[in-house]
């Protein structure tokens, strides 16, 4: 087999599987499909080309990044964005991290391809063309005449045994939509690409040398921390944003396709992600603890607490620790409005979960109150917390499961289950999981001010300020 290396593109805000899916944490990385995010299910994907990756993240989700890496059993470079600058940036300093020759299989993060075996297939028939200099897409065979998917219009036949790229049609009218369908060569257009870093960077030079000069002189001034490789953000922030589509795709000649006939998902809305649970005889899908009586075309996902549903057609209810969405089967492409009024209102939901992941564990805030806040932390195995001090709080902890280490001021105290410490406010103090299985303990907060900035860190494992 060619030797390729698999670049997944991690960017996405989010915003169309809210309330499951949010800012702080996107739909690549929610466990979706038996316990297991996108993200590692792209990356499990892409190791039948070997165990060594590259992704393209935000440097607020390096941390998700590498535990999905983690679970999949891949190692890596994790290139962090400083900020968001589309696929055409991103794809950019992953190329210029490359050799010249190398293959670069660019993925997205967020899409559901079951088959692995016709993926590495597919992926291996367009490495001649690769090879010869072009750069390959892979087109979905459409089902359906969809308006939420661009088309990729596929040409005569080439001797490297792909098809010649004739034109992209951005997300049509439906009229349009099933003109393609009925043509016979219009594919859906699943973001994925395969060509050497040479070929990339050329054609990034030919069409947006802006782009590349931005991203060139970025990762000349990248700095490298273990897996992670920072881009200079100065320089990159000056970087014009813009996708690989209309940046390079559109303008280039030497595009050539290859079909792709197998399950394929972008799980860019609640019907799609309803698709992938099997339906009873009335059209009804259940995900948990959801029941259905007298309904039909319901789609209920209820992963914390049973949520019925009496009576309704063509609904989709999600449910969440924090926040419900209850949505008509029609309107599911208008969540991203949802999110954005819920974020004018300044309504932390729209945001994060009850539930944060940090780099050493997560914590869930089970209940807050004017002057007092209760989390339930989670700490891997050998992690632990910065060294930290807080101005307007006091903490009691409390370990339910697990051995905690605790720095308290100039003291270090052991602590199993039951057994409890208390933190006055103004005193530095660290919390360390020693042990070999996950430590669990119940924080109570109380003082005048409970939010998260009210942290002064002296030390930090991972690099936070």
């Amino acid at each position: 087999m060619t030797s390729i290396t698999p670049v997944i593109l991690c960017g996405g805000s989010g915003t169309r599987l809210w309330p499951l899916s949010r800012k702080s944490f996107p739909k690549q990385f929610v466990p979706l499909i038996e316990g297991k995010s996108l993200l590692q299910l792209t990356l499990e994907r892409v190791a039948a080309f070997g165990s060594r990756v590259v992704c393209v993240a935000s440097d607020e989700h390096r941390f998700l990044v590498a535990e999905a890496m983690q679970a999949a059993k891949v190692q890596g470079t994790v290139l962090l964005e400083p900020m968001p600058r589309n696929t055409a940036a991103a794809m950019a300093i992953a190329a210029l991290t490359a050799k010249p020759e190398d293959l670069l299989l660019f993925c997205p993060s967020d899409h559901h391809i079951p088959d692995l075996s016709a993926f590495a297939k597919v992926v291996q028939q367009g490495v001649a063309a690769a090879q010869q200099g072009a750069i390959v897409t892979f087109g979905i065979a459409p089902s359906f005449p969809s308006t939420a998917y661009g088309y990729i219009r596929q040409g005569s036949a080439r001797a490297d045994g792909a098809f010649q790229v004739e034109g992209f049609t951005e997300k049509p009218a439906l009229d349009k939509a099933q003109a393609l369908l009925l043509s016979g060569q219009a594919l859906w257009n699943g973001g994925i690409f395969l060509c050497s870093a040479h070929t990339l960077l050329h054609a990034l030079e030919e069409h947006a040398s802006d782009i590349l000069k931005s991203c060139t002189d970025a990762m000349a001034q990248a700095a490298t921390d273990g897996q992670f490789v920072r881009p200079d953000a100065k320089t990159f922030a000056a970087c014009r944003s813009e996708s690989i589509d209309y940046a390079v795709m559109e303008h280039h000649a030497n595009v050539a396709v290859v079909p792709f006939a197998s399950a394929w998902s972008d799980v860019g809305s609640w019907n799609a992600v309803a698709d992938l649970t099997p339906a009873d005889p009335l059209g009804n899908r259940v995900d948990g603890q959801g029941h259905v009586l007298h309904a039909s075309n319901t789609y209920v996902h209820a992963p914390h607490r049973p949520v019925v549903a009496l009576g309704t057609q063509d609904l989709l209810i999600v449910d969440t620790p924090d926040a419900l969405l209850v949505a008509h089967k029609d309107h599911v492409e208008q969540v991203k409005q949802v999110v954005a009024l819920l974020d004018a209102e300044q309504i932390e939901q729209s945001v994060q979960h009850r539930k944060v992941a940090r780099p050493w564990g997560t914590y869930d805030s089970v209940d807050v109150g004017e002057r007092h806040q209760v989390k339930r932390i989670t700490v891997r195995p050998g992690a632990k917390l910065s060294l930290q001090m807080h101005h307007h709080r006091a903490e009691h902890w409390i370990v339910v499961k697990g051995t905690a280490l605790v720095t308290r001021g100039e003291e270090e105290v052991l602590l199993s289950e039951n057994q409890s410490t208390y933190i006055p406010l103004g005193v530095k103090h660290r919390l360390e999981n020693p042990g070999k299985t996950d430590l669990e303990l119940i924080e109570v907060q109380s003082g005048s001010y409970l939010g998260e900035d009210d942290i002064v860190r002296f030390e930090d494992t991972y690099g936070r300020n």
